[in-house]
């Protein structure tokens, strides 16, 4: 059900990273690396299942917003994801 806006203390603006302020230059991430980076997290960081789930829900649709600027690898071998990383100029 929706709140009002004055039930809170702040309302920052919804901002996200750009590809190159997440990511290294030389470096391709997987989707899960990327819910974590979007989180201020290490791109290893160990956290539960339930949580990664929530994090992807964000970190998907920031991958296909910012899909101009990111190149596509495939995985290596079958039980591997993907990988994206920063376009080069």
């Amino acid at each position: 059900m929706p709140v009002p806006k004055d039930e809170f203390d702040q309302l920052p603006p919804c901002d996200f990273y750009t590809p190159a302020e997440l990511f290294e230059d030389d470096r391709m991430y997987t989707v899960y690396e990327i819910a974590r980076l979007l989180q201020g997290l290490e791109p290893d960081a160990d956290i539960d299942r339930e949580t990664e789930d929530i994090l992807l829900d964000w970190a998907i649709p920031w991958v296909m917003v910012n899909a101009d600027d990111l190149v596509v690898a495939e995985p290596r071998d079958e039980g591997e994801p993907g990988f994206y990383g920063l376009k080069d100029e």
